[in-house]
């Protein structure tokens, strides 16, 4: 059995989620917040067989996109530290994921 560990874009988490659902997969949700951007990120924990990773790592990758936002460059430093800051465009959304082995699953 394995763990995917998937961060994912608060607007992305719905279709995410439904999409992974729909194919039979269990997900939990998790509300974080990204270091970089301070923005909000969905952690999405999906256990499953490992013969099914390919299938979950493909609905993350059509239906977490990315895209393009103009963020100031303070926010990556933390909010409030200078208001004077050029904006400038960034790439926000897409996935990033983790698998992990899991040692033990039950149930209680």
């Amino acid at each position: 059995m394995k763990l995917i560990l998937a961060i994912v874009n608060n607007d992305d988490s719905n279709v995410v989620i439904s999409a992974l659902t729909n194919r039979g997969f269990e997900v939990t949700r998790l509300s974080t917040t990204g270091g970089f951007l301070n923005v909000g990120n969905t952690t999405l924990l999906i256990g499953t067989e490992e013969n099914r990773i390919e299938d979950a790592k493909e609905i993350l990758k059509v239906f977490s996109s990315t895209r393009k936002a103009v963020k100031s460059s303070h926010e990556s430093f933390g909010r409030g530290l200078r208001n004077d800051s050029v904006a400038e465009e960034v790439a926000v959304g897409g996935a990033t994921y983790f698998v992990l082995g899991v040692d033990e699953f039950g149930r209680i």
